[in-house]
């Protein structure tokens, strides 16, 4: 049993996502369906997310639509958004809600690019975590004669290798998002 760096480099990846998903749900000031994937609206007699009750769109820089399928959820839609901590009032149209997306000011802008630090440090984290188990693997199977000293220095420069490119891409990412959130 020597390591499994596929899944190492899974695991890995798997942080990424998770970090891109959080990042998708920081508002910026411009329009994303992913900026509403955290409402929750009290549907049929449970609480559902919001893309579950209607479809998200986006209509300009400015503008997200929500056409809600059952006329019976519009108000409780627009009740979600409203609380939902985002700092939206939408406009409710019929079986629609529109939603102006409003200019952040820039101690909002600040704010938000510390939160997406934290982020970027959990997806770090995450990765070591992945790395540390591998090492902690490497180190068993040497342990356990599996594999030779130089192999298992060799596999544990990979995985090495494999932490610095993605914590790289972590940083890469925040960088962008920040650059994003800053801009006017």
């Amino acid at each position: 049993m020597s390591i499994d760096k596929k899944d190492l480099e899974r695991r890995m990846d798997g942080a990424i996502t998770s970090l891109q998903s959080d990042l998708g749900g920081l508002r910026t000031g411009r329009a994303s369906v992913n900026l509403l994937d955290s409402v929750m609206v009290p549907a049929y007699g449970s609480t559902m997310p919001l893309n579950q009750v209607g479809s998200v769109s986006v209509l300009d820089a400015r503008t997200l639509a929500v056409n809600i399928w059952d006329k019976s959820v519009v108000g409780a839609a627009d009740k979600a958004v409203r609380e939902s901590g985002l700092g939206l009032n939408p406009v409710v149209d019929g079986n629609n809600l529109r939603i102006p997306i409003p200019v952040l000011n820039e101690e909002r802008r600040t704010e938000l690019t510390k939160v997406a630090g934290k982020y970027a440090e959990q997806a770090r984290v995450a990765v070591r975590n992945v790395r540390r188990d591998g090492m902690d693997q490497l180190k068993k199977a040497e342990k356990d004669g599996e594999i030779s000293e130089d192999k298992a220095r060799g596999l544990s420069e990979d995985v090495q290798k494999m932490t610095d490119a993605h914590i790289a891409r972590i940083d890469e990412i925040l960088k962008n998002k920040e650059a994003e959130i800053m801009q006017v």
